[in-house]
């Protein structure tokens, strides 16, 4: 029952207009997934997984492997290079896994069930990343990188667990990369699922229950608070698979921005939790997206800047990746392309980050190191099915 009144209350929340945020100067976010979270074990990986078996470059995913501290260092230098008309840089907000699979221990257990690391104890068994940590620091304190949540694990846990109970193709699939000390590669094995969300169940019962929910982003927390001597400000559910239970143990836990995927041109606005729900308008993946270019990024952000609208890029970590396969390049080239261009056009540009954004919905002003910035910020009702129905521009 409850259940059934959660999907009542958010159809309604849909339909009928919503208050949202417009904006009189052009606002730009980054909003980035996948960071700390292991993938493909470099080249050792690689050449391990095809002695198995396996066909790896068919997709670019296939080279997701884990950020370097040569990665980090090349774009703290790109990021500071770039300024606003404040003087404030571009911010990467960097949503972190904060968990990793054991695998040491998994295959003392025989790999019967899943083990975790956390992100503060170090990395995996096989996985060698001199310097990271201290890089993410040195961003951090440099101001260009913003630490977010993005959970515990990136798959569904009970999703995983109940294929190592089968005798299948699966569960050996599983096995084969726990060996190579690579966790999964996601387009591969889509039943693993997302964190909150198990898709082999009824289309009713796919997110987990909200006390499960609960206590997995109390653990996120946690960790966070470990890592980075601080609490997460804003979150992004892995897969982006986040309902009203998500939404409330967030808010609980002191989350007050939600990141929400690439969608239509939706307004920020604040949810019955009290969280400022953003939804990403620009795609930059020059690694994922065979047909992306800058132009198109470019003109994504002006449509956002003409509807008063923030414009929120979304970039995940697989972009500045280069240890088995070189994407930061490219990326760095198109990134550098992309706010050079912005910066010759718009003589007001403010570079944000999530936390200075919901500042300034909540008060016309935001703090930074220069001092106070104050805008006007304009709010209007507008209906949220409207405008996914219009779709990206």
């Amino acid at each position: 029952m409850a259940d059934l009144v959660n999907r009542i209350w958010q159809r309604g929340r849909d339909i009928f207009p919503k208050h949202g945020f417009y904006f009189d100067r052009p606002i730009v976010l980054f909003q980035s997934d996948d960071w700390g979270r292991v993938g493909l074990r470099d080249r050792e990986g690689l050449e391990q997984l095809r002695s198995a078996g396996l066909d790896l470059g068919e997709r670019p995913y296939d080279f997701y492997t884990l950020e370097t501290a040569d990665d980090l260092k090349h774009l703290i230098a790109l990021l500071t290079k770039h300024r606003d008309s404040t003087g404030a840089h571009p911010c990467l907000g960097m949503n972190f896994i904060l968990f990793n699979l054991d695998f040491a221990r998994m295959r003392a257990g025989g790999f019967r069930q899943i083990e975790l690391i956390p992100l503060s104890a170090g990395l995996p068994e096989g996985w060698v990343r001199p310097g990271l940590f201290e890089h993410y620091r040195e961003g951090i304190a440099q101001g260009v990188f913003r630490p977010a949540l993005h959970g515990t694990t990136h798959c569904c846990r009970s999703a995983v667990e109940r294929r190592l109970g089968e005798d299948s193709d699966e569960a050996s699939l599983l096995r084969t990369l726990w060996q190579a000390s690579t966790p999964y590669i996601y387009w591969r094995m889509p039943w693993i699922g997302y964190e909150y969300w198990d898709p082999e169940k009824s289309e009713s019962d796919r997110f987990l229950p909200g006390d499960v929910q609960r206590d997995l982003i109390g653990a996120a927390v946690g960790e966070f608070a470990r890592m980075f001597s601080a609490l997460p400000f804003s979150a992004c559910a892995p897969g982006y698979r986040a309902n009203a239970d998500t939404h409330r143990a967030w808010a609980q836990h002191g989350i007050r921005v939600a990141q929400n995927g690439l969608a239509a041109l939706v307004a920020p606005h604040t949810d019955r939790y009290g969280i400022l729900q953003l939804t990403r308008t620009v795609e930059f993946e020059p690694a994922a997206n065979d047909g992306f270019s800058v132009k198109a990024a470019l003109q994504q952000a002006e449509a956002c800047f003409q509807r008063g609208l923030p414009a929120i890029v979304s970039v995940h970590s697989i972009n500045f990746h280069s240890s088995v396969r070189d994407f930061r390049v490219r990326t760095l080239d198109a990134l550098d392309e992309f706010l050079t261009a912005l910066e010759s056009k718009h003589e007001g540009l403010l570079y944000l980050h999530d936390e200075a954004l919901c500042e300034l919905v909540n008060q016309g002003a935001y703090r930074r190191s220069g001092g106070t910035i104050r805008m006007n910020v304009i709010r209007k009702s507008f209906n949220k099915s409207r405008v996914l129905k219009q779709g990206m521009p």
